[in-house]
């Protein structure tokens, strides 16, 4: 089934390399190169991300290390950087324009690193505004199902890097990615890519929708027509625009899967990706459906957590969005209390007023953005503020009814009271444990 992939440079003893960030990426970038050869600077700007024990690691290693600020001769005769996949390319591209440099170095994202330094296991990539963690679980869930095994991670948690290192072979590698990610790849190419969908996101990051339009897009670039593409249908029109060389599969909900815990006709679009994209490995039907009705909803992404005195608690910390916010609004018939508010990160409220009209009898916002999602709705559904998210459900939960959803989905992210969104719906959860 393999094909040859083109791969980019790979790194050979004595290049020098930078890295930037000391992350979990970027940590498993350093060990991947120092095990390539390469001698290797660690730049991060925040002292207290490097441990002790993590400084004396990497000093055993021979790994320069600079805290603070970043400069353009932190970056001088470096033949390769990876950045920390928070970091934008055109902040990077500011400490590597300058004067009188012969060559710039290559600007390469730690999945790319790691890329290069595979063998020739097949590698299944999903990417998309919302959905993905779940359809890279499902995934894999169905490729192990068949018998396969598998490695889970990119974005989702495992860096592919700390994959390389373990000296491993799975025989599918199914990798959650990011556009921070695709954005600094340039010959990554999965067997098969799937891409669920697209709407406005992390325009803090991209300089627009279209820049982080064409950074999704670029998981299919490397394809060719051994491969595969599966996109969302709502995608086909731009799809044509990205001239993609592999066969193309376009998905709609399904009801193929109808043992299912997931919630929401999402939820179906997703098990459909999961399923076409397995396929392409041989994976039967009834093997993936057996893994569908085994699936559990992951954490933080419309997770119920309790009914109590006939309200359902639901926990969508993980919707950071506008888009995640209205996928998970339409997840429900029953009339839902919600609770949002945030560091808000951009999207137009005012497209969700028809859904929020018929779905949502109160809004109970905590911590920031309260101007945002009054402005946009408080003259067509009861809103209130509370300074934390303890007060909110207090008040949602004083004011139910059996029969009535009780839902988290912030629409922003959690960085004005929390330090991810897995502590908010951490929170979230002792909070309704403690209802009584």
């Amino acid at each position: 089934m393999a094909l040859e992939k083109i791969r980019g440079q790979r790194v050979h003893a004595g290049d020098p390399a930078v890295v930037v960030g000391a992350g979990r990426s970027g940590l498993a970038a350093v060990r991947l190169l120092i095990q390539k050869g390469a001698r290797v600077r660690l730049l991060e700007r925040n002292a207290a991300a490097v441990s002790g024990d993590t400084r004396e690691l990497l000093r055993a290693m021979d790994v320069e290390i600079i805290v603070g600020e970043h400069h353009p001769e932190h970056f001088e005769h470096a033949s390769f950087v990876v950045p920390s996949p928070g970091m934008p390319i055109s902040r990077l591209a500011e400490h590597l324009g300058r004067k009188g440099r012969s060559t710039a170095p290559e600007v390469l994202a730690e999945m790319e690193l790691a890329w290069r330094c595979l063998a020739d296991e097949p590698v299944l990539a999903v990417t998309g505004t919302s959905g993905k963690t779940t359809t890279a679980s499902l995934a894999a869930a169905m490729l192990q199902a068949q018998g396969y095994s598998v490695f889970l991670g990119g974005n989702i948690g495992t860096p592919l890097s700390e994959y390389v290192l373990s000296r491993r072979k799975a025989d599918v590698l199914v990798l959650e990615v990011s556009s921070f990610q695709l954005q600094a790849c340039s010959t990554f190419c999965p067997r098969v890519g799937v891409l669920l969908n697209i709407a406005e996101n992390h325009l803090d990051y991209h300089k627009d929708m279209r820049e982080y339009t064409e950074t999704k897009f670029r998981l299919f670039r490397c394809q060719n027509k051994e491969d595969l593409a599966v996109l969302g249908v709502d995608l086909k029109k731009l799809a044509g625009e990205f001239n993609l060389k592999a066969r193309q599969v376009y998905i709609r909900e399904s009801g193929r899967f109808s043992e299912s815990r997931l919630l929401g006709g999402h939820s179906r679009v997703n098990q459909e990706a999961a399923w076409q994209a397995c396929r392409f490995f041989g994976v039967g039907e009834a093997d993936a459906a057996a893994a569908v009705a085994r699936f559990k909803p992951l954490p933080h992404r419309l997770e119920v957590l309790r009914k109590h005195n006939g309200v359902l608690y639901v926990n969508d910390s993980k919707s950071t969005t506008v888009a995640a916010l209205r996928v998970a609004m339409q997840a429900f018939d029953q009339p839902v209390r919600l609770l949002c508010g945030g560091k808000f990160k951009g999207g137009h409220l005012q497209e969700l007023r028809e859904i929020v009209r018929s779905h949502v009898i109160d809004v109970a916002i905590f911590g920031a953005s309260r101007e945002v999602f009054e402005q946009a709705w408080q003259d067509i559904v009861p809103i209130s503020w509370h300074e934390n998210l303890e007060s909110a459900v207090l008040h949602a939960s004083s004011g139910a009814r059996e029969g009535d959803v009780i839902l988290l989905s912030p629409a922003t992210s959690s960085f004005d009271l929390y330090t991810n969104y897995m502590a908010r719906g951490d929170d979230f959860k002792r909070i309704v444990e403690g209802l009584s």
